[in-house]
């Protein structure tokens, strides 16, 4: 099975829901220049948190960009799952169409903050369907 590697701020909102997952799961640096020199090379899926109200530049958090910048860090991430708040419209996980797209992988699914016990279960379906068509 695919690790998880996701970047949660020190609300912590993001680690909380990966965790449900009951996978590996390792954590993106929250320091910027950590996070720029941050290599981890392992299949894995990654959980992207979404910021603001879709403003291009403040929807991806920095750390995950600076973690994507290194080619050794994109080519290991083989699907994408955004977490945001339905309060911000079309806007609600927006990062992950955006690193999914720029990526070229899919994003496999979108979840409110912490996500519900169906979410969670959703995603374990299409995880274990991710890792079984690969």
């Amino acid at each position: 099975m695919f690790d998880v590697v996701y970047f949660s701020s020190i609300s912590e909102n993001t680690k909380r829901f990966v965790e449900k997952f009951g996978l590996k799961t390792v954590r993106i640096p929250i320091k910027t220049d950590e996070a720029a020199n941050f290599v981890y090379e392992a299949e894995n899926v990654l959980v992207v948190p979404t910021y603001g109200s879709g403003e291009e530049k403040t929807t991806v958090p920095k750390q995950v960009i600076k973690f994507l910048n290194n080619p050794a860090n994109r080519k290991h991430v083989k699907a994408v799952i955004a977490t945001g708040n339905t309060n911000f419209g079309s806007s609600f996980g927006l990062a992950g169409d955006m690193v999914a797209q720029k990526l070229g992988v899919p994003l496999i699914y979108k979840a409110e903050i912490l996500g519900t016990p169906d979410d969670i279960e959703t995603i374990k379906e299409r995880l274990e369907q991710l890792w079984l068509t690969r």
